[in-house]
């Protein structure tokens, strides 16, 4: 399966206890088909201290979305839609709105 979505891009969680919420993509790793979005679906853990400059405690940090369950934020629909790829005039790739046809 390809992975259309890329880091920095508006996204919006579609399914699971997240539902609703949008953010950016910080991390998108390919293999488990997995992204890391922005203050969602924030996780616990527990960090030994490493050096007196590095103390350890417990920090929040984002945990995965599965990529099946966000789809990418169309901000003029205000929603999650599903979008196609054309090709603009100077010859650049331009993702665009299924619904209204606004650059995403």
């Amino acid at each position: 399966m390809t992975i259309k979505l890329k880091k920095n891009d508006n996204v919006m969680v579609l399914a699971g206890k997240e539902k609703g919420k949008s953010g950016k993509i910080i991390r998108v790793d390919r293999e488990k088909n997995r992204v890391y979005i922005q203050k969602v679906n924030m996780i616990k853990r527990h960090i030994k201290p490493r050096s007196a400059q590095e103390p350890g405690g417990i920090i929040d940090k984002e945990g995965p979305v599965n990529i099946s369950n966000v789809g990418l934020y169309c901000p003029k629909c205000k929603k999650a839609v599903k979008f196609l790829v054309n090709i603009d005039k100077n010859g650049k790739k331009v993702r665009l709105c299924k619904k209204c046809g606004a650059e995403v």
